[in-house]
């Protein structure tokens, strides 16, 4: 009895192996796929989420793991469970709206002073741009200000908490200095390069967005395609090339989850990276830019 046991539970316990696509592979689907147009354009901007999970990079009518598992999901990571909530979150990210404001303002300012230097800025004098700009709004938050409704008093600040918000803006750009380091060394940067805007983070979750709400029936295949095009456009707009999408995409995905440790977030986006941008029939060599 204890020796069937013994062999019924190693049989059972075993792990399982994951029914469908293969995962970190680019697959197309060849028929029913859309293979042009602008459609297909904003679909190929979710690539990283859909050639991780081993889904049709291409397969606008998407329906995942089945109905409920798609409506378990987006609960369970977006809280989204009605159209509603499908049609918030969507305009949110389209919008860019769930991106950092901390992370857009320290790119921002060194794009700016890219522009002023005309050059690489250096990272202690990022740093220290970053800590005047802070502390100057800081300055100007606390005086008073003319409104419709008369005069409004300013917030007060300690000194304590203006330190801490310091400390933290420039513990951010070390964090992004190390990983565009690393991005440089893995060849998602080229040699030089650095992230210019992580809107991209959420013009990648948008396309996925849409799949996931049609999938889940909160929006119809218009609405869905819609929101794919959109997203589509707003990364041509933005970015320059697919890799130039792409290295700002994994930085958006490792400031939300890596925590700088370069584990399974960083090497998963890395390979998939390195998928989209090798397979001479992917999405990502066979679609023109502009």
């Amino acid at each position: 009895m204890a020796s069937e046991k013994a062999d019924f539970t190693q049989r059972h316990s075993a792990p399982v192996e994951r029914p469908g696509l293969a995962q970190g592979v680019v697959h197309t689907l060849e028929v029913g796929g859309p293979r042009s147009g602008p459609v297909v354009f904003g679909l190929a901007v979710g690539a990283h989420i859909n050639v991780h999970n081993g889904h049709y990079w291409n397969a606008m009518a998407y329906h995942g793991s089945g109905y409920r598992d798609e409506k378990r999901t987006l609960e369970r990571w977006w809280s989204v469970s009605t159209r509603e909530d499908w049609q918030d979150t969507q305009e949110r990210l389209l919008s860019a709206g769930m991106v950092s404001n901390v992370w857009e303002f320290v790119l921002q300012l060194r794009r700016s002073m890219a522009l002023d230097f005309a050059g690489p800025i250096d990272v202690d004098h990022w740093r220290q741009a970053a800590a005047n700009v802070v502390r100057r709004r800081t300055e100007a938050a606390t005086e008073p200000c003319r409104t419709a409704d008369g005069v409004t008093q300013g917030r007060t600040v300690s000194a304590a908490e203006l330190e801490g918000q310091v400390t933290g803006v420039q513990r951010l750009i070390g964090r992004i200095a190390r990983y565009e380091a690393r991005f440089r060394a893995d060849g998602l940067l080229p040699e030089g390069g650095f992230v210019q805007s992580l809107e991209a983070w959420d013009y990648g979750r948008a396309s996925g967005m849409a799949r996931w709400g049609l999938a889940a029936r909160l929006c119809s295949l218009q609405e869905a395609e819609a929101a794919v095009v959109r997203a589509g456009r707003l990364v041509q707009l933005n970015y320059r090339s697919w890799e130039n999408f792409s290295a700002a995409y994994v930085l958006g995905r490792c400031l939300h989850f890596d925590e700088e440790e370069f584990g399974e977030w960083y090497q998963t986006a890395l390979a998939t990276h390195r998928a989209l941008t090798g397979d001479p029939a992917g999405p990502w060599r066979t679609l023109p830019w502009t």
